[in-house]
Formats: C-alpha cells, structure tokens, sequence
C-alpha cells in the first residue's frame, strides 16, 4: 500500500516552474511605487502555450475549416505529368503566392479550371499567415452570401451590419470562387459593396475565380483589372484530381476512350495485303506524331476506315502521359461557337475561339 501511494505522489508531481510554481504569472519583489509593484506578470514558461492557444484562435476565426492542412510544404509546384510549360507556369504561381504571402499587398487574383491548384494556394497564403501570428479571414463567396443573408434573421446574435463590417474590414480577405455565386441582383450588390470597399482602402485581398475577367459583372471586372492594384495569375494546370485526363468542355475524347494505338487493329484478315499495310504505315505515322507532333497530320479515308480511332489514339496517348490535347468534333465545335453568341451565354466567343486555337 505504501509503495502504491509513494508511485501515485510521483506521477502526480511534476517539476513546477521555480519563477511562478507552475501558476503561470509572478510578482516582482520591487518597492512600492515601482510601476511593476503588485503586478502579476505572465512568466515564460506559459509563453509556448499562450502563442498555440492564440493560434487556435485565429484559426477558428478565419473559416479555414478543413483547409488548414492546404499549405505551401504540401502543394506540389511541378504537379503532376504536366507538359513544361504548364510546370513553369504552376510555378510562377506558386512562387507569386509565397512571396505575397511574405507581404500581403494590393489584391491577388488566382484564375484557372477546376482543380487546378488556385484554392489549395489561396489557404496556403492564409495558413502561412496565421503561423506568424497574423488574421485572416477566408470565405467561399456562395458561402459568404448566405452567411450574409443569415443575418437578417431575428434571431442571430449579431446584426447584419456588424457581420457585414467584419468580413469588409478583415486585414487579409481571401474569396475562394468568385463567379460560382448566384446572379441575383441582391447577391451582385453585396458583392460590390464587399470589394468596392476594399477597392478604395487598398485592403490585401485574394481572390479565386474559373471565370474569365469578361465574365464578371463589370463593376467588378473594372476594379480586379486595375494593374496597379491587382496581380491576376491564370493557372493553365488541368484538374489535379483527374491527373492523366482532358478536362476542356469542348472535348468529346471520354467518348473515346477506348480507342488507343493497342486497340487499333491492322491484322484484318478480310483485308488484302496492300491494305493492311496501308493500316501499319498509318499506325507508325499517327505513334511517331503522338511522340513528337509538328506541324499538321491529316487522315484521309472512308467512313469506319480507322481514321477518327487513330486520331484519338493521338489524343489518349498524350493526355495519359499528362499532356495537352483537345480532341473536338467539327460539329460539336460549330456548335458551341454558335451558342457562345447568345446573350444569355457564360462564356465568350473570344474564349471559345482562343481555347481552341
């Protein structure tokens, strides 16, 4: 028993602190009149927990939610199978993230596909932040309008200016997909109001966005195209979730996914010999094409001669090994020319035309 009760004092007496005893603050032995006279003053020891519970706190405070884990130590700048250019271009973002990180000055504006890296960047740059002790404030917009709209309701502990005054007035504002909102007039208002605000105060901003600067409301696209005051970044990277695919809406290559140079068949025996070489010379050509493709290459043929098969077995080899590609039916093409003229379109006709030329 007394062994026993010996064991349990020892676990239960840790090494106290020999400034404060473990209390977390202490007095100065100073005289009377001495400005520290009586003052409890923290003691060092609890530095170390201090700064980590005023760091949960800015965490909590800035929305991040599930993205604290999205920080630069765990973005990938290569990516993954991209062609050089599209590395080279990851990585000048990157590079433009970590360095406004540092200083987070003017606005920020990340554009690209879904997938591409532009969210994960954006929490990079608040995470970096809070570590160093720094708020920030992080909001997906569709999100934010309905937090926003929230506030009018009777029964919110704040009222509606005040939520609205502390996401405007936040010293770091990040806006993850803008443009994925709804378009009500209520929804576009707000949304002025928010960036008009930090517009004219020169608040640090960063903004993510898969739309085209022409596809924003235009008070907005005016104020996200000053130059002097935002750095617009358009990553080219395809989706990182769907690496070793093509992700262009124009494309119609998942339909022809099966359709690669080991299914191309040149053994047919109901074709004559000259025919079947015929078919050998044009796999040969359609595989050294896919290696290295320079200038044009036009098949020729008949219907359900092999021709669409070997062009998208070009266009399956290249995407499998993480390169650009987009493989389009004419038809198809006209088409969504055609509809990018209609007034009610998201997307441009400049866009269309550019993404396929």
């Amino acid at each position: 028993m007394a062994t026993a009760s010996r064991t349990r004092k020892r676990q239960q007496a840790p090494t106290a602190c020999p400034r404060c005893g473990g209390v977390g603050y202490y007095r100065r032995d100073v005289p009377v009149g001495h400005p520290d006279f009586g003052r409890a003053i923290p003691c060092d020891c609890q530095a170390a927990a201090q700064q980590q519970a005023r760091l949960e706190g800015l965490r909590r405070a800035s929305n991040l939610g599930m993205l604290t884990r999205q920080t630069f130590e765990s973005f990938v700048p290569e990516g993954f199978g991209l062609a050089p250019h599209l590395q080279a271009n990851l990585r000048r973002a990157f590079e433009a993230c970590r360095a406004y990180a540092e200083k987070p000055e003017g606005w920020l504006v990340l554009r690209g596909r879904y997938g591409c890296g532009k969210t994960h960047l954006a929490a990079a740059i608040a995470n970096y932040r809070i570590a160093r002790g720094q708020p920030v404030l992080f909001m997906v917009v569709p999100d934010l309008l309905d937090y926003l709209r929230a506030a009018y309701r009777p029964d919110t502990d704040s009222s509606y200016d005040e939520q609205f005054d502390a996401v405007r007035n936040a010293p770091l504002l990040i806006l993850d997909d803008l443009g994925t909102q709804s378009s009500t007039p209520w929804a576009q208002e707000k949304l002025f109001q928010l960036l008009n605000y930090r517009y004219n105060g020169l608040l640090p901003t960063v903004i993510t966005t898969n739309r085209e600067l022409e596809e924003i409301d235009p008070r907005l696209r005016s104020r996200l195209a000053d130059t002097e005051l935002c750095q617009v970044l358009t990553i080219l990277a395809p989706d990182f979730r769907q690496a070793g695919t093509e992700s262009s809406e124009l494309s119609s290559l998942s339909l022809h996914s099966d359709q690669t140079f080991q299914s191309f068949d040149t053994g047919d025996r109901h074709l004559s010999a000259e025919e079947r070489e015929n078919l050998r010379r044009a796999l040969e050509t359609a595989q050294s094409y896919a290696a290295e493709p320079e200038g044009w290459l036009v098949f020729l043929g008949d219907y359900g001669c092999g021709k669409t098969h070997l062009a998208a077995a070009i266009a399956n080899d290249r995407v499998a090994r993480g390169l650009p590609a987009l493989f389009v039916v004419v038809p198809d093409l006209l088409d969504h020319l055609r509809a990018a003229f209609s007034p009610a379109s998201t997307t441009s006709l400049d866009r269309r035309f550019e993404e396929v030329r």
